[in-house]
């Protein structure tokens, strides 16, 4: 091996650091040792090295920038003698105190909306941003899970699962349509709580329901489709989601039997996205007739969007089996694991009719190149191991402890409310006699400390007020609290403006 010096042009690299992007050019001649001292005090100050942070060996970040270890050792004991750094043996040299900062004037913290600005009659696409973040003491938001009832004692089991038997080509680009090995666990799961048989490479694994509206939407243009019918009352964000990606959204009437197919049939849509299982906001299921008749419209060539909405949040009455495995090649199926376990893993799935596949698999290859492949296979594993259904049946048990409550809440509170949608689901709907806005309630709601969330939003034509109310992530006491609140304004809905 030769061990010649290298020749000038492999030594033409200016000498530098990863480490806070430093450059020995920079230095001033003679002075590099001041030059490093002034470089990493500054850096201690703002916080790109933190206190508790660890600086590089003085060996390491020598040849870095290419200087003798006797500055970087220099610089460092400077530093520690100004008491911002300490040696601690094998654990390095270590961050212990930033330097005191100028005093600078904090700008004013931005004001709270006030509660009346944030429910308009007419909400905007932020609006459910800006309501998540306003301040409330009890949230009775609806469609929000028990968060604290995560299982992650079993995702961390599953995790350590996965990577144990994980292979370095699964770390690569995948198939944009998701991991085989949850394409396979949704299909199985599908077929046994939701009765629609599948074949795993139909299964199109995507960011939640939202997104697939999103690719149903790009993917049904250019067929044709620009107008979906929705239900009415029906969920606002469904409506706003496909409105963004330019789709007219029809309003047809929900009743007590579900959606009125004869409207459907009258409105000349050619697609029409509704939740049968569990209707959003009302909590009506779609009824067998109604069902006869949604399947012979479709037969006669309607295409049918069904989200299967909290479906399997079921207590008192028995399961009711998915559109999609009556008639698949004329519904279009989507669900998520955003009520199950939690809306932050962005995990769900998707089955479209033959002909529509490949546009719908084009625009999921271009929105993202597939979802994020470990959380996939640590929820395929969660799915085949069992934990998943172990997590449901804890769930269940809890959502009828916590609906009972706010039934019992309701009555005691609200004695003239009416009830909708107690049977399944993580909310209840409830409509009131009363001539005041249901938006204005929700207000002065909120001035209280509570949050809930308008009917009135959710409806595209007149509706009696009402409010839409979650219980899955409260205590009992919580939602007694939350709902005398509720009954507290709207005995005196003029407290509403602070």
């Amino acid at each position: 091996m030769s061990r010649a010096k290298p020749r000038a042009p492999e030594r033409s690299i200016t000498a530098g650091s990863d480490f806070l992007h430093l450059t020995i050019t920079d230095a001033p001649s003679g002075g590099r040792a001041d030059w490093l001292v002034g470089r990493l005090r500054q850096a201690i100050a703002d916080g790109r090295v933190p206190v508790g942070g660890r600086l590089p060996a003085t060996r390491v970040l020598a040849a870095d920038l290419g200087v003798s270890r006797g500055v970087v050792t220099e610089a460092y004991q400077r530093l520690t003698e100004e008491g911002h750094v300490t040696g601690r043996g094998r654990a390095g040299t270590v961050v212990v105190a930033a330097p005191a900062a100028p005093a600078t004037s904090a700008p004013a913290p931005a004001a709270a909306p006030a509660p009346d600005a944030l429910f308009p009659p007419a909400p905007g696409s932020d609006i459910f941003d800006a309501v998540r973040a306003a301040s409330a003491t009890i949230d009775l938001t609806p469609g929000v899970p028990d968060l604290a009832a995560f299982p992650r004692a079993d995702w961390l089991r599953a995790e350590r699962t996965v990577l144990r038997h994980l292979a370095a080509a699964d770390l690569g680009y995948g198939d944009p349509c998701g991991a085989p090995a949850l394409r396979r666990a949704v299909a199985a799961w599908l077929a046994r709580s939701r009765g629609v048989a599948v074949d795993p490479v139909e299964v199109i694994i995507v960011a939640g329901v939202s997104q697939a509206l999103g690719l149903l939407a790009q993917a049904l243009g250019p067929a044709g489709i620009d107008r979906i019918a929705v239900e009415d009352p029906g969920s606002l964000g469904v409506r706003q989601h496909l409105n963004n990606w330019g789709v007219h959204t029809p309003p047809v009437t929900v009743d007590g039997a579900g959606l009125r197919v004869d409207e459907l049939a009258a409105s000349g849509a050619p697609a029409v996205m509704l939740t049968p299982a569990h209707q959003f906001p009302t909590g009506v299921v779609l009824d067998g007739d109604r069902r006869r008749q949604l399947l012979d419209w479709a037969r006669a060539g309607g295409l049918i969007i069904e989200d299967d909405y909290d479906a399997e949040h079921r207590y008192d009455r028995p399961p009711v089996p998915a559109l999609r495995g009556l008639l698949p090649e004329q519904v279009c199926y989507a669900g998520s694991v955003s009520k199950l376990l939690a809306p932050a893993l962005r995990v769900g799935w998707l089955l479209v009719p033959q002909r529509h596949r490949e546009a719908v698999v084009a625009a999921k290859r271009n929105a993202d190149l597939g979802n994020a492949v470990l959380p996939q296979l640590v929820l395929a594993e969660l799915m085949t191991s069992g934990a998943l259904e172990r997590q449901l049946r804890l769930l269940r048990r809890r959502h009828i402890r916590r609906r009972d409550a706010m039934i019992a809440a309701l009555t005691r509170h609200l004695p003239g409310a009416r009830v909708h949608g107690a049977a399944a689901g993580l909310h209840l709907t409830v409509t009131l006699d009363t001539e005041l806005a249901d938006t204005e309630l929700a207000a002065a709601t909120l001035a209280r400390g509570v949050k809930v969330q308008p009917l009135s939003w959710h409806c595209q034509r007149p509706h009696r007020p009402g409010l839409v109310l979650g219980y899955a992530a409260n205590t009992a006491s919580d939602i007694d609290e939350g709902v005398a609140t509720i009954a507290s304004a709207l005995r005196q809905p003029r407290r509403a403006t602070p």
